[in-house]
């Protein structure tokens, strides 16, 4: 029998987290057996009727196992289960999949890297990056709208650029036929430090029509009240990339799908987003009137004529038609629109500003796959996009600012921020897949990305920068082979490209520079990778061996400017994950990522790469119990120390980031016609440590910007969550 992923149907497994590509459907689970061999029977019958199909790895629906490289799916029942129990997506994602960082615990998740380079991240195949990017691609969807998350670890060009890292394709939810049906979820978080301390959820979704017309339509709500730290004191603001303390987010999803006829399909999806501070404490700088930053507290009373938020809307329209001219022909057109605010900053000359950032998004994709004979299949098609970005500060009145010790932001003016500017992109790509025996598939492709920049003229103080413009191309190539064994085993290796978008708006913000003359590329990185898979009905485990490797990169200074530098720099490392199943109720598991990043000395030497961008290693552990109805899951997490060699490279000192371990408790309830129960505590330890982003801010901004606890965000301590959830 041809190899097949492994399919779990006792909820011990169901639950677990999904290390391979594909699972059986986690809305229904089958009851649990009381003896092996009818387990083994059911996992059987249910190996020949279930395949998950993904298309993260290809843009078209594929199965994970054909698919030369580190795929992960995480599940509907596991995103409930998980933000139930009081995590954000973010969070989530860096404690389920191997590889990805852990999160920042803010509105960024700037630094959470994928392999360690930046992972692209798009909703139903939209890229939520622009050539300016905000790190703030995860405050898009709240995890009540997202039916599974896929992840494509390492380099790749598939949806064009800041893929270096990897994708991270979040598929939302689709329209079930007949009904109405409804679904319910509520959920509360707190620390039980005080009365401020509560975070509540709430969402609502109706879905139904016809087998023919399908719809859903959904409204979830979020409220944080304010977070504090494993010793019990309130954590201070993000004052860098704003935090989700005080924040309200509503996402507002429609959908609709409609079979147009028997090859047809069409679905259109709209969604509006809207996450923003809405508190009334802040910072306080008691000695601002002596121009010092220092001996800051948080106090009430706070208010600004600009919050931190992010506001968002996505229109998405795909068609399929299954026999266009002889060929399977899919077609996607998009249009996203968003508006990024930042919190108020204080400035070395004792202003307070704060930004904000708008980019307009639309393009348009169009695919085609057909089979050259019956082992030769091609897939080629082109992609087009439009962006537009602009900006401005906000600048607060000084006066009111130093009086109120920084708690009172009356705006005084708006004056630019970066350029404004707008990039075309153009991209055409071809890929071949050659079966050249059963277990045995090759693939290789290319891709050619196109972009004109067009920027505006713009002033910084009092010079003026005419604009101009320019372009730039990237060719980026891949090849891998995937071979599977009747045994359950699978190995792959592959060699692919993917680069990262320039930062136009950061490099071209200098009034000195002659935009005409300087084209902005993307920056390329080049990956190989080995890997190996196992899946039978007791273990499941994935191992990836990668090595990546670029010659430029972007850069900060000082004063927080951005430029693109010659820097030779590469990743590599051990992408893994395991699990164990025992008996009929226990399975335990874990995940690590074992990885180094360096960059090229004038020495011609390698050093470990400045801490303020390397990604740190980690392992998590897991071990879980489950019944027909209940479940109980103790899980690990492990962040390892990071140090650099700055001296060598020529900083003042070298730069360290401290690790840090959190354990979680998470424990589910199914009940007959009640819906399910989550409980959960997470940093069960109740443990006092800085986030890793807190950390790489304090060396980004201390002492140019104040001391370093104003930077040091910290990480939230013990928080209990219990949640309920019901589909009728």
């Amino acid at each position: 029998m041809p190899y097949q992923p492994h399919v779990v149907t006792t909820m011990a497994m169901t639950a677990s987290l999904l290390l391979t590509p594909m699972t059986a459907t986690a809305e229904a689970p089958a009851p649990a057996t009381t003896t092996t061999t009818t387990r083994q029977a059911t996992e059987a019958t249910a190996l020949e009727s279930q395949e998950e199909m993904v298309v993260v790895g290809s843009r078209t629906p594929a199965s994970p196992d054909q698919i030369p490289g580190a795929v992960w799916l995480i599940d509907r029942e596991q995103i409930e289960r998980r933000t139930q129990a009081g995590e954000d997506l973010k969070t989530m994602l860096g404690k389920l999949i191997p590889g990805l960082d852990f999160a920042p615990e803010g509105r960024t998740e700037y630094g959470q890297n994928l392999r360690g380079r930046s992972p692209q991240i798009l909703i139903d195949g939209v890229s939520m990056t622009s050539s300016r990017g905000l790190s703030r691609q995860f405050d898009s969807i709240d995890p009540f709208n997202i039916e599974r998350v896929e992840v494509l670890s390492g380099a790749n060009s598939l949806y064009g650029g800041n893929a270096t890292g990897g994708t991270i394709n979040i598929v939302t939810k689709t329209p079930e036929a007949g009904g109405p049906h409804f679904e319910t979820r509520v959920g509360a978080t707190s620390g039980f430090n005080n009365h401020r301390d509560f975070d509540r959820r709430v969402a609502q979704s109706v879905a139904g029509g016809s087998e023919r017309v399908r719809g859903r339509l959904s409204v979830a709500y979020e409220e944080n009240g304010r977070f504090y730290d494993g010793d019990n004191r309130e954590i201070f603001p993000d004052l860098a990339q704003t935090d989700l303390q005080d924040n309200r987010a509503i996402d507002v999803m429609g959908r609709v799908d409609i079979d147009l006829a028997k090859d047809q399909s069409l679905s259109l999806l709209g969604q509006h987003y809207d996450s923003g501070f809405e508190g009334e404490r802040g910072v306080f700088f008691p000695e601002l009137t002596e121009g010092r930053l220092d001996n800051a507290d948080i106090r009430g009373n706070y208010s600004a004529d600009r919050d931190p938020g992010t506001e968002r809307q996505l229109y998405n329209a795909n068609y399929h038609h299954g026999d266009l001219l002889g060929q399977d022909f899919y077609f996607q057109a998009y249009y996203r629109e968003e508006e990024s605010n930042f919190g108020a900053f204080p400035y070395p000359s004792g202003e307070f500003r704060a930004s904000q950032q708008n980019t307009d998004l639309g393009g348009a994709k169009a695919l085609f796959s057909t089979a050259l004979r019956d082992d030769l299949e091609l897939t080629y098609g082109i992609d087009y996009y439009h962006e537009r970005f602009t900006s401005n500060q906000a600048f607060f009145d000084p006066a009111t600012v130093a009086a109120s010790g920084g708690l009172q932001l009356d705006t005084a003016s708006i004056g630019p921020r970066y350029p404004d500017y707008s990039v075309d992109g153009l991209a055409g790509f071809a890929q071949l897949e050659w079966q050249v025996t059963e277990r045995l598939k090759v693939q290789g492709g290319v891709r050619q990305e196109h972009a004109d920049v067009d920027v505006d003229a713009f002033a910084v103080g009092d010079d003026i920068n005419d604009g101009g413009s320019n372009s730039y191309s990237n060719t980026l190539y891949n090849l891998g082979v995937v071979q599977e064994y009747d045994s359950g085993h699978r190995f792959w290796s592959n060699y692919s490209q993917g680069f990262e978008l320039p930062n136009i708006g950061g490099v071209y913000d200098d009034a000195q520079f002659d935009i005409g003359s300087n084209p902005v590329d993307g920056i390329q990185t080049d990956q190989v990778e080995l890997g190996w898979g196992y899946r039978s009905r007791t273990w499941n485990s994935q191992v990836a061996l990668y090595y990546a490797w670029s010659d430029r990169a972007l850069d900060n200074d000082e004063q927080l400017g951005t430029s693109i530098i010659d820097d030779k720099r590469r990743d590599y490392g051990l992408e893994a994950a395991t699990s164990r199943y025992i008996g009929d109720h226990w399975e335990v598991g874990g995940t690590a990522h074992l990885t180094r990043s360096e960059q090229l000395d004038d020495d011609g030497s390698w050093h470990k790469r400045d801490a303020r961008y390397a990604s740190l290693s980690s392992a998590t552990a897991f071990v879980e119990w489950a019944g027909n109805d209940r479940s109980l899951r103790l899980q690990g997490n492990h962040a390892f120390d990071l140090s650099d060699d700055a001296s060598d490279l020529g900083a003042a000192g070298d730069n360290e980031i401290n690790g840090f371990t959190t354990f979680d408790l998470i424990a589910r309830q199914r009940t007959d016609g009640y819906g399910t129960f989550t409980a959960g505590i997470d940093n069960l330890l109740d443990k006092q440590y800085a986030t890793v982003w807190g950390q790489r801010a304090a060396i980004f901004y201390s002492p140019d910007f104040g001391p370093e606890e104003l930077y040091e965000f910290q990480g939230r301590g013990r928080t209990f969550s219990l949640g309920w959830n019901m589909n009728w």
